[in-house]
């Protein structure tokens, strides 16, 4: 059922069909809803008013009642118009002389002259309100807003909304928007709809949902501002929770999972051959998964860890549960080299368990192939580790229950598809996905909402602290001596560069310059240098990370595409060239490739000569703090939800338009508290007193499919 809400904005006074096609393309504004949706992103305090005398240049807006003293036009060459028959034409400038009694200030006006010319008569007063600046050594409002003394703008807080050069070049002021605003709510608030049911506006002391629109809008005071930007952003993560939980609750008692009982004997064997102490953190999480796969429905398990934290323990000891049980596993990662590495761990960790285990990747010859097919469908591979090669048509499990995937959000959504059709009997197999990627709680809740999440918090004992340097362009000589003597001991240095090929707007070294300065200071024959950019064949890359790896080359020279999972303990250094340019997730990536081995590591991060305050904030942070949360934290504060995960805030379930994941923390967690209790009484929301629930999730925008696309 349509409602004043969902009016085409065009009917609205003060649009029209012109205007309308602007508020759409500049800010994606088509119905009367959507623009009382455009929240502002700041407020103005337009109760106070100042003496001319006390302004100054540094301050914001301010707010002046002054009469009109003087009033001068000017032509384009700067010649003055005569004062009567003025040809409006030829006016370039329109200066006002306009005092109190404290002083006289010039307010001066570029566009709409003749408008302000005919009403700004001396004599007569006004309400100025503008930013203070200088010209000619004195001080003046440009373009200020002009109102009558006794307008009620003069009253309190004036919201500011979002613009762009267009809308205001086309007469879309914020004076406009106050206006359109005001008319918005005139045709809606007499049959508005309240979206939240009466028990939960009681329970949890939220204003009405017309009470929340008037204030946030035009606000009366800063309280009741308060109270409606609780309410707006309260319902915004209250849905967005509810409807990824209710995802989760449904399924939760449909999805029907493989019941596995038992630990095993080969789960026993590898736990009592392990040389150390499982963390606390491991631990528990082994026991969350454990209880998930003996419980009857369909595991769905984001594992979180830090860089060395110990996942592939974790993962390595789920799947000889699933061993244990009868059933098969298989290991997804995005890259083979990733893909290698984890085989080559995991292989050492089942030695003393008898599980049979194999590689499969592209590179897999055809009779190697053919061999590891056979040994899926009867059964003798306990464990696969692959790359893509996983989910061809040809590769079948004799029984698939449980499936790891490494860096998830690295694989599209119909490739894992692929795989849960794998599962035994045509049941999904448990699924366990894993992420080096510290995500902030508020983030891996929205995004991975539908999901239960474990966190490995802890770092292995003996683990060495990475010691993190930030330096300047002075300082390189100093560092390749480091890096020489760091070789001298037997070992080996990443270094980092943000490019492939010189960008003409960038002036910073690009990997190829940066490759050729290496080798000259690292010289053939004591030294070797491999090279390592997202251009190379898979081949040239496989083979280059190969020769580090193994230790026949000393440094690597590479872009990003180190950033995930490749592993060499004997490196100790990591130099990050041009570290302002990554964000803090990037750079904690990066330096989780060292620090790998017993020995002590560095990470050394190289600045440019000019970097902001924001990015030296980045790299003074990573200096500080080796925890990964911590950091991604901050990330999100200082950069916004976008792109920590490889998403956009605006990629989420549902669009927030006045809830921040990175500032509204505990807002969300206290949301997704009460849906959740919401859901434990009434799951299906049935009961009458959620029928409005029911109805607001049944909306378009609600009709997604989970973000985590997990099964």
């Amino acid at each position: 059922m349509k409602t004043a809400m969902d009016m085409d904005i065009q009917y609205l006074p003060g649009v029209g069909s012109k205007r309308a096609a602007l508020l759409k393309s500049e800010l994606d504004v088509g119905t009367v809803g959507d623009l009382l949706h455009l929240y502002p992103f700041r407020y103005i305090d337009r109760s106070t008013v100042h003496r001319i005398a006390d302004l100054l240049p540094d301050q914001a807006y301010v707010q002046i009642r002054a009469t009109v003293l003087r009033v001068r036009l000017f032509a384009k060459n700067g010649a003055e118009l005569p004062a009567e028959g003025v040809k409006y034409n030829l006016a370039n400038r329109l200066s006002v002389i306009v005092g109190d009694d404290s002083g006289e200030i010039e307010t001066v006006f570029f566009k709409g002259i003749k408008w302000m010319h005919t009403r700004l008569l001396p004599g007569h007063t006004f309400l100025f309100f503008g930013k203070p600046t200088i010209w000619s050594g004195r001080i003046n409002l440009v373009h200020p807003e002009v109102d009558a003394p006794d307008s009620a703008v003069a009253g309190g807080l004036t919201g500011v909304y979002t613009s762009t050069e267009k809308l205001h070049n086309s007469g879309v002021t914020g004076k406009v928007m106050l206006r359109l605003m005001g008319a918005a709510l005139e045709s809606v608030l007499p049959s508005l709809q309240e979206t939240l049911p009466d028990y939960i506006l009681r329970e949890k002391g939220l204003v009405p949902l017309s009470f929340a629109l008037r204030q946030i809008h035009f606000p009366v005071s800063q309280e009741a501002l308060a109270k409606a930007t609780y309410r707006l952003k309260f319902e915004e993560l209250f849905y967005l929770q509810l409807s990824l939980l209710r995802q989760k609750y449904v399924r939760s008692r449909s999805a029907v999972g493989l019941v596995m009982p038992r630990v095993g004997e080969a789960f026993n064997a590898c736990y009592r051959a392990l040389p150390y102490d499982l963390t606390g953190a491991q631990k528990r999480v082994i026991r969350e998964i454990r209880d998930d796969m003996r419980s009857g429905h369909q595991m769905n398990r984001l594992l979180q860890g830090d860089v060395g934290s110990g996942k592939t323990m974790v993962a390595v000891l789920s799947a000889l549960i699933a061993v244990g049980n009868g059933y098969q596993t298989c290991l997804m990662a995005p890259t083979e080299v990733l893909a290698q590495q984890h085989y080559a761990n995991i292989s050492r960790y089942l030695a003393p368990t008898g599980v049979r285990a194999a590689l499969l990747t592209g590179a897999t010859g055809t009779a190697a192939r053919r061999e590891i097919h056979a040994g899926l469908e009867d059964g003798s591979i306990g464990l696969i580790v692959g790359t893509h090669a996983l989910i061809e048509d040809t590769v079948q499990f004799r029984a698939l229950g449980l499936a790891i995937v490494d860096e998830q959000h690295r694989f599209g959504v119909d490739q894992r598809a692929r795989l849960w059709n794998k599962g035994a009997g045509g049941v999904e197999p448990h699924v366990l996905v894993m992420t080096a990627t510290p995500i902030p709680r508020t983030l891996a809740m929205t995004l991975y909402g539908d999901l239960d999440v474990s966190v490995i918090d802890e770092m292995p004992p003996g683990r060495k602290p990475i010691q993190t340097l930030c330096i300047g362009e002075e300082k390189r000589h100093a560092m390749h001596n480091f890096i020489r003597d760091e070789i001298a001991k037997g070992h080996q240095a990443f270094i980092v560069y943000p490019l492939i090929f010189e960008s003409e707007k960038v002036d910073y070294k690009n990997l190829e310059l940066g490759y050729e300065e290496i080798v000259k200071a690292f010289p053939l024959p004591d030294y070797k240098v491999a090279i390592v950019h997202g251009r190379q064949t898979t081949q040239e890359k496989d083979f280059n990370m190969g020769a580090f790896a193994a230790g026949r080359a000393q440094i690597l020279v590479s872009t990003t595409v180190i950033e995930v999972g490749v592993d060499v303990p004997n490196a100790s250094v990591m130099v990050i060239e041009s570290a302002e340019r990554f964000g803090l997730s990037q750079l904690h990536q990066l330096r989780g490739r060292v620090g790998r081995g017993s020995e002590r590591s560095f990470c050394i991060l190289m600045k440019g000569r000019k970097v902001s305050k924001e990015s030296q904030k980045r790299l003074d942070m990573m200096c500080s703090t080796e925890d990964g949360f911590v950091l991604a934290e901050e990330d999100m504060k200082m950069r916004g939800p976008g792109d920590l995960e490889g998403t956009q805030q605006s990629g989420l379930p549902i669009s927030l338009n006045i809830a921040s994941l990175a500032r509204d923390g505990l807002i969300l967690s206290d949301a997704r508290t009460y849906a959740d209790h919401i859901l434990d009484l009434d799951p299906s929301l049935e009961r009458p007193e959620n029928a409005l629930l029911s109805a607001e999730l049944h909306r378009d925008k609600y009709a997604i499919r989970d973000y985590s696309q997990i099964s």
